[in-house]
């Protein structure tokens, strides 16, 4: 047990502890900065335990159903995050969530990774054709989400500001986003047909890691799973019901709080991940997290809360976005397309991939 936490792959239970912590100080009514950090600490092990019994189930179910897994629960506890946000009417922070998923895998999570494994190295080489096609069908999805958001610059009352929390659009806009949601699961549904049986070879990387200690037998990785899910869910209420007031008291927009803090809170483990096989030279599989999961976010997870938002919450979600963030997420999708157009990476590429991230976190924390 020692030396699994000490690895690379144990370091996320080490928070365990922020768990219960997070429990006693919501109850107890402490300051909602010390709520809003124990909670977010404890999101992370609780994200790592469903990322592995997730990974568990899919090695014991064949690469069509395993595949099918992965893609459904890789991005789990941002969604059970922003479901909570949802229902509390924080619309404009779900939405600044969904572009700092989006953002940080590409930004964050790509850099870190050509960083990590290009020290050292001349360069490292992926499958360009895979990480093409996921770049492709990212820019594809931005482009889509972009559209109700321009509509309502020329037809409605313009953009939201980055402060806002909730905005009654009219009818039309929520129709349109309604529609525009339709078709990005639609092609998401094709997206899968497409990765996992018709081009399977193409999206199918070696194993991520090494793993240590015995496999999970199913019906653990089973009861795993539904133990993760109660808990992040437990974690994303307490975190959720702590952003307005721990914002104001730190000093910060719950747009950034939003796009940055929850956004990497979400999926720290699986960035950790990205990174150490990155270093392990293993860079198709790092590119197929940081766009793959990019992707996801824009094709699925960011229609299903638009479909969710109109029986969940207050009022519909209408795919509305502020100006930053159209900005953000058509740099991100831009930026994915050109670093995976040749199949090669050096460190280099992964600075200057970070500088971008960080010029985007510093307008993001000044708007």
């Amino acid at each position: 047990m020692r030396r699994f936490l000490a690895s690379s792959a144990g370091w996320p239970y080490l928070l365990v502890p922020f768990i219960p912590l997070a429990i006693v100080v919501d109850v107890a009514n402490a300051s909602a900065v010390i709520v809003f950090v124990c909670s977010a600490l404890g999101v992370i092990p609780t994200a790592a335990l469903m990322g592995r019994a997730t990974e568990e189930l899919a090695a014991r179910s064949g690469p069509g159903i395993g595949g099918l897994l992965n893609v459904t629960f890789g991005n789990a506890p941002e969604l059970i995050i922003a479901l909570f946000a949802l229902h509390a009417g924080l619309q404009e922070v779900v939405k600044a969530s969904l572009i700092g998923s989006v953002i940080g895998n590409v930004l964050l999570v790509l850099g870190a990774s050509m960083l990590a494994g290009g020290i050292g190295r001349d360069r490292q080489y992926f499958n360009r054709v895979s990480a093409s096609a996921q770049s492709a069908m990212l820019l594809l999805a931005v482009a889509a989400l972009a559209m109700p958001a321009i509509f309502e610059l020329v037809e409605g009352r313009g953009l939201p500001g980055p402060g806002a929390e909730r905005i009654a659009y009219g009818s039309t806009v929520e129709q349109l986003s309604f529609a525009v949601a339709i078709v990005l699961i639609l092609s998401y549904g094709a997206g899968l047909l497409f990765s996992l049986r018709t081009h399977r070879d193409l999206f199918n990387p070696p194993s991520a890691e090494d793993e240590e200690g015995v496999p999970w037998s199913t019906r653990r990785a089973v009861g795993m799973l539904a133990l993760a899910g109660v808990a992040v869910a437990g974690m994303s209420e307490i975190l959720v019901g702590s952003i307005s007031e721990a914002a104001k008291s730190i000093g910060l927009t719950e747009f950034f709080v939003g796009a940055i803090v929850v956004a990497i809170v979400g999926n720290a483990a699986e960035h950790w991940v990205a990174v150490l096989v990155a270093r392990k030279d293993k860079m198709d599989l790092a590119v197929n997290i940081a766009i793959g999961s990019s992707a996801q976010i824009a094709l699925f997870v960011a229609p299903v809360l638009v479909l969710l938002s109109f029986v969940l919450g207050p009022a519909p979600m209408p795919l509305v976005f502020n100006g930053f963030e159209l900005g953000a997420i058509f740099i991100a999708a831009l930026i994915a397309g050109h670093v995976t157009n040749e199949g090669e990476s050096t460190w280099f590429e992964g600075v200057q991939l970070l500088a971008v991230y960080a010029v985007l976190a510093l307008t993001f924390a000044f708007a």
